[in-house]
């Protein structure tokens, strides 16, 4: 088997044919390309797999990206069944290791707010980010998503996005108020227009654009969160992926059913969705025990029972 080759023909396929995003393409050339070096060009099969993953265990990557591998190899070696490159599947028969599940963090409304108040907007470029802010915990948007977003996709008077999320699939997205009178007026704001300045809108269907007027990346997107995380004191604790699972927490807190969150947020299983109901239910655990002037009272009191009961013992 010509590996470097078939990945090559791979990667063509994805682009051209299925037309993935850049991020996509990315991840996947930078999979099989590790997996190629680690084959060093030698017949692939289940048992070299199952090394490449114990190798990737050995090096300490977690499960998720050693899922990521796989799922490229998996795509790879199902491509090349059905291009008949090759006669079996070597992937077909390795198990897929298990996630461990943990609950996805969520900010309160306080630290929503702290983190609002990071970006200077007397500035463009803070205007700019303090509208992706807004944006992202309105509509709970991938980063990828909205740095995809175009003018078009935007209706002021119905509040909304038309957003293409994973797999191309197009959904509408409503928005609050503020959020759109944000984007509104970032899209007037005269800094976007000013002549001769370097900054000057060079992509009329972009909504959001980095400091040379062009379209803002994926990249620039996350870095940014990361700044500001970072200035607001929260960054040992969350991720810019974070903004996403609070709204969808908060939405859950505020009575909204989990069908509406699976579609506004786009996933395609709702168990996927299903977990928000662990994190609201310990967050409004949390809060109670913080909150209710008997609850830490009631807590010493059981343990110093219980103390009680074990000496007697």
């Amino acid at each position: 088997m010509q590996l470097k080759n078939h990945i090559d023909q791979f990667l063509h396929h994805l682009e051209v044919v299925r037309r993935a995003s850049p991020h996509t393409l990315r991840n996947y050339h930078l999979d099989l390309k590790a997996f190629l070096h680690f084959s060093q060009e030698t017949p692939v099969d289940k048992r070299l797999i199952r090394n490449y993953l114990a190798h990737l265990k050995m090096r300490g990557v977690s499960k998720r990206t050693m899922l990521r591998h796989l799922a490229a190899l998996r795509s790879l070696f199902k491509f090349l069944m059905k291009e008949k490159k090759i006669s079996e599947n070597p992937a077909s028969e390795i198990n897929t290791p298990k996630l461990d599940k943990l609950l996805p963090k969520a900010l309160s409304y306080s630290e929503v707010e702290t983190l609002f108040n990071q970006p200077n907007t007397e500035e463009l470029l803070g205007f700019r980010d303090r509208c992706i802010l807004e944006l992202f915990y309105s509509s709970g948007l991938r980063i990828s998503e909205l740095a995809g977003l175009n003018r078009k996709d935007f209706d002021f008077p119905s509040r909304s996005f038309r957003v293409r999320g994973k797999g191309k699939k197009e959904r509408i997205v409503p928005i609050t108020k503020n959020s759109a009178k944000w984007i509104q007026d970032y899209l007037k704001h005269p800094q976007r227009h000013e002549e001769g300045k370097p900054y000057r809108q060079k992509d009329p269907d972009a909504i959001f654009l980095n400091k040379w007027g062009s379209r803002l990346s994926t990249r620039s997107i996350d870095r940014l969160f990361k700044r500001y995380l970072q200035k607001s004191g929260m960054a040992a604790r969350i991720t810019p992926h974070t903004i996403r699972h609070t709204i969808a927490t908060h939405w859950l807190e505020k009575g909204m059913d989990l069908k509406t969150i699976q579609v506004l947020l786009g996933h395609s299983s709702l168990s996927t969705t299903t977990i928000y109901t662990r994190v609201s239910t310990k967050l409004k655990h949390e809060v109670y025990l913080k909150a209710h002037p008997r609850a830490k009272k009631s807590v010493n009191v059981i343990h110093t029972d219980a103390q009680k009961i074990s000496e007697k013992e």
